[in-house]
């Protein structure tokens, strides 16, 4: 059988890049003895970050899973990456666990990345305990970092533990429900009475955490009010309580590195966040029964049947690919054959593990609630459902961002375009971030991603993985054209060539749409003008016409375009006749509709140490960005919002770094499309025109 599973914590670490994420994460699997040695990200060997990328760079590039065992209890770890290049694996992972343990470091407060990650626990509804880590650094601040918390997200932290000293004079711990000091030797916690100098403090602390969680707790609110101080165990089960109904969020600190304040943290994810069992009856896991297409519950029972999801891929061009999943119900053996309902396809489970890292712990049978991973299916990927073939369930898919960024690449050595197909393809299995295809018109293979650095790792990855290398040519941008008033046009396509003739003969109007409004086609005719066969051609003409643009080869978007009239010929016309001529009339219209080009705009978010403010925005309004804000962070640093033409924002991180001696941090994200100057489409125009030439 599996692990007991109200025993079980499925959690996710995550952080804005840079907060200590993975340190932490190396810290817990130390401290319950699941690996023998601490390792550290600058000596290059921690159990969770082994890709060479994430070596080299010191930072986390894909999520990784651990576990571990405390106190009679099996803790499933993800470290998450925090860089916002990366956040879609993140977000993917948060869809499998039960509840977050959000780091924030004592001397940075919180990151622009900190709030997408907080923003992803909200759209999936996780509990989550705050750590505040990195105590020991110079100029590091419990009470700033907390409130900077409290500020940036309008919630309430609980704290659990508090510090003794900040910086190099942090000593340890007050552990605020035992009312004892812990202090570390050797990365063992040690127990004793609160020094005279912290009394007051903790005395302080303690009595803010009984009124916080008295006020999400009636039972408690009630003694306390009546002057009786609760028991740890009251306390315990008002702040589970209010943790997993979000009203509260218990905040730890410590160093990982130092390894201290590790252990409270274990001891509090027991206490405060979900098992699978609490999560459910919080709120339940829905599926889609594919058999009477109705949702249904499903329960994390092991006499249930089996249903599973996958939330992380990894690809391996030697042992294959590596699929790690969460089994929701039932009990999953090794040679079970399922459904993968995603793709209504039989899959038959090979040979299961446990994952400590790289690691794999080979296990028999997994239970509900657990996560593990699995070789060589066939079909299976990121975000597939799988399920007892009697009981057939589907759960809802992930849905990744669009691309930010695209570039042409083109292998360095000929021949090899094959060899660059397939390595790709492999690696969207991993990264569903990813997107790549080949370009029609200009039959250049397009890699898209959310970043420049997304795409240069990836690149890294085909080359150590499959042995490929490629050139990355500009970033292709995705303007888009559209017409600014209404026109009418004629479309006539005639052609006599000995024999059978072709004939076709059409009267559009075109009309601008709302932004976002797509393409509406509208048949007008009446009385036979054209005969309703080739209705739909004239319509396929328009649309392919759209797709080769108006201008300068940029689909076209947001028209509506009515066919009233036109003329056929009983025995020239042709449904190729009046394709042609829907395509003419779209063309001939376009000059007097105002055809214009349309730039995408991101919605630009930048925080900065307050001495380069200035430097951020004047490079900002330099790229014809619009400022909308500037807020203050508790970290002292300024968040500056913009919105900005995609364009000019290609080599944003290489400037940004440069602008901010590599302190600056910025996300961004798709905002909306607008229309660009005439000097910037009068240079896009020309661009298209040369290529033509050279063609």
């Amino acid at each position: 059988m599996g692990i007991d599973v109200g025993k079980i914590r499925n959690i996710a670490v995550i952080a804005g890049g840079g907060a200590g994420k993975t340190s932490l994460v190396e810290a817990v699997l130390f401290d319950t003895k699941a690996i023998e040695r601490m390792g550290s990200v600058e000596t290059e060997n921690t159990t969770t970050d082994f890709e060479p990328e994430e070596i080299n760079r010191k930072m986390s590039i894909s999520s990784s899973p651990a576990y571990c065992d405390w106190k009679g209890h099996r803790i499933n770890l993800v470290d998450t990456p925090g860089f916002i290049n990366f956040l879609e694996d993140t977000k993917c992972c948060l869809s499998a666990v039960d509840g977050a343990v959000v780091v924030v470091g004592a001397r940075v407060g919180v990151k622009a990345e900190t709030g997408k990650v907080w923003q992803y626990a909200n759209e999936y509804s996780l509990p989550r305990i705050v750590f505040i880590n990195k105590m020991d650094k110079e100029n590091a601040s419990f009470q700033t970092a907390v409130e900077g918390v409290e500020k940036s997200y309008g919630v309430s932290l609980v704290p659990i533990t508090v510090p003794m000293g900040e910086g190099p004079a942090f000593s340890g711990v007050i552990d605020l429900l035992k009312m004892k000091a812990v202090t570390f030797k050797e990365g063992m916690p040690v127990e004793g009475d609160i020094p005279d100098e912290y009394k007051a403090f903790a005395d302080e602390s303690r009595k803010q955490l009984i009124e916080k969680v008295a006020e999400s707790d009636d039972d408690m609110l009630e003694k306390y009010l009546e002057g009786t101080d609760p028991t740890e165990d009251e306390i315990k089960k008002g702040i589970k309580k209010g943790t997993l109904s979000g009203a509260i969020i218990p905040v730890l600190c410590g160093s990982a590195i130092a390894n201290i304040g590790v252990q409270p943290l274990l001891d509090t994810i027991l206490t405060c966040l979900s098992s699978p069992v609490d999560r459910a009856s919080q709120s339940p896991v829905m599926a889609r029964d594919t058999k009477t297409d109705q949702d249904v519950e499903i329960k994390p029972a092991a006499d249930q049947p089996v249903s599973l999801k996958v939330f992380k891929t990894i690809a391996d061009p030697f042992a294959g690919k590596l699929n790690i999943f969460r089994v929701y119900s039932g009990i999953l053996k090794s040679d079970s054959a399922l459904i993968n309902t995603t793709k209504d396809r039989k899959e038959k489970m090979g040979n299961m593990f446990y994952l400590i890292g790289k690691k794999q712990v080979p296990v028999k049978e997994v239970g509900p609630g657990e996560i593990a991973a699995v070789a060589k299916l066939k079909e299976a990927q990121t975000g597939d459902s799988m399920a007892d073939p009697a009981h057939p369930v589907l759960f809802e898919t992930f849905r990744t961002a669009d691309p930010m960024i695209s570039y042409a690449i083109e292998p360095k050595s000929r021949g090899d375009e094959e060899k660059v197909g397939t390595g790709l393809n492999r690696l969207l299995e991993e990264d569903p971030a990813l997107k790549f295809h080949r370009d029609e018109e200009s039959a250049e293979m397009i890699l898209g991603g959310t970043g420049q650095m997304h795409i240069e790792i990836t690149l890294e990855k085909l080359k150590r993985k499959f042995g490929v290398e490629v050139n990355m040519k500009s970033p292709q941008i995705p303007y888009r054209e559209t017409i600014k008033k209404a026109a009418s046009a004629q479309g006539r396509y005639k052609k006599q060539s000995g024999g059978r003739g072709q004939f076709g003969d059409c009267w559009i109007k075109i009309e601008p749409l709302p932004r976002g409004g797509g393409f509406e086609f509208e048949n007008q005719i009446v009385g036979g003008a054209i005969p309703r066969q080739y209705i739909p051609a004239v319509e396929k003409g328009i649309v392919e016409k759209m797709k080769d643009g108006l201008l300068a080869g940029y689909p076209v978007v947001d028209i509506k375009v009515s066919l009233y009239d036109g003329s056929y010929h009983s025995v020239d016309s042709s449904e190729m006749a009046f394709k042609i001529a829907g395509s003419m009339a779209l063309q001939k219209a376009a000059p007097e509709a105002k055809a214009t080009i349309l730039e995408p705009i991101v919605k630009v978010e930048v925080s900065t140490p307050e001495e380069f403010l200035g430097n951020v925005i004047g490079d900002l309004n330099s790229k014809r960005g619009k400022v909308q804000g500037v807020d203050s962070l508790s970290s002292g640093e300024q968040k500056v919002a913009a919105l900005v033409p995609m364009a000019e924002m290609l080599t944003y991180a290489n400037q940004l770094n440069s602008l901010t001696s590599g302190q600056g941090v910025y996300t961004m994200e798709p905002s909306h499309y607008e229309e660009v100057p005439a000097h910037v489409a009068q240079q896009l125009i020309a661009e298209k025109n040369e290529e033509k030439k050279e063609a």
